[in-house]
Order: structure tokens, then sequence, then C-alpha cells
């Protein structure tokens, strides 16, 4: 599909309705295809941060590493990362089991802070029900005192 539009890698869109109705959704869209920014020749002089993450991305060999870290030397880093991951893939799984133990964590925190809001909200509720069963039993013995004084 992304071979339709030659020389084209980067494909910006968002929604719009039919009916004209200017809703302004959240999304917008842009779609990379990566296999197209491989096939377009660059000059040496287009340098720009989007390129360079687009590259490392489409690295297929030590090769094309060296010449991006020449192009971009910040991207070293990144790569000496990688390498350190394909070399200890464990690092991985344990980054990843900490995400997921982040991620408990924080939906557990969300859960009791919904749970106390609910707490609360009856609590309340329950509070401004006993305030009024009170006011109820006060007026009911000033009517009975008032009843025993005639």
């Amino acid at each position: 599909m992304f071979h339709k539009y030659p020389g084209v890698y980067l494909h910006y869109g968002k929604t719009k309705f039919e009916t004209g109705l200017p809703l302004e959704l959240l999304q917008e869209f842009c779609l990379i295809a990566l296999d197209v920014f491989c096939e377009i020749p660059y000059s040496k002089d287009e340098k720009s941060e989007q390129k360079a993450w687009l590259s490392l991305l489409t690295t297929e060999d030590l090769k094309n590493a060296e010449r991006w870290i020449q192009e971009y030397p910040w991207l070293e880093e990144i790569y000496q990362e990688i390498a350190m991951l394909r070399r200890k893939p464990e690092e991985v799984l344990g980054m990843w089991s900490e995400a997921l133990r982040m991620l408990d964590e924080n939906s557990l925190k969300y859960y009791v802070d919904e749970l106390k809001e609910e707490v609360q909200r009856i609590t309340e509720e329950k509070n401004a029900e006993l305030r009024e069963k009170d006011a109820e039993i006060e007026a009911l013995k000033k009517e009975l005192a008032e009843l025993k004084n005639t």
C-alpha cells in the first residue's frame, strides 16, 4: 500500500467526519513506511534528528551502524545498549518484569484510591443520614416533652 506513494515515507492524518462535524479528537496519526524510507537516497548534508532515529530503526548490519554513528555521534550509546541487550537477553526480561511490577503497583494504587473515594462518599452519605435522624429524634423529644407538659 505504501509503495503506491514512492518517495513518501511519512503519512500524517487525523479523524474527519463526513458531515463536517467540527469535533477535535485527540488522535492524530503518523504512519512511517520504513522500507520506503530506506529506498530514498540522502545527501551527506541532509541531517536531521528524524533521519537519525529512522536510520537507527532500519539498521541491518554493523556497517550501517558505524555509518550512522559517524553521522550522529549521539546514537553510539543507543547502539551500545542494543548490543549489550543482544548479548544478555535476560536484561530485557528483567526490564519487562520491572515494567510489569510498576504497572501492577500503579494499578493497585489506582484501585485503592478509587476504593478510598467510594468509602469517603458512602461515609459522607451515611453521616448526612445520621444527622437527619438525629434532627428527627430531637424533634420527637421536643414533641414528647411538650406532650408531657400539657
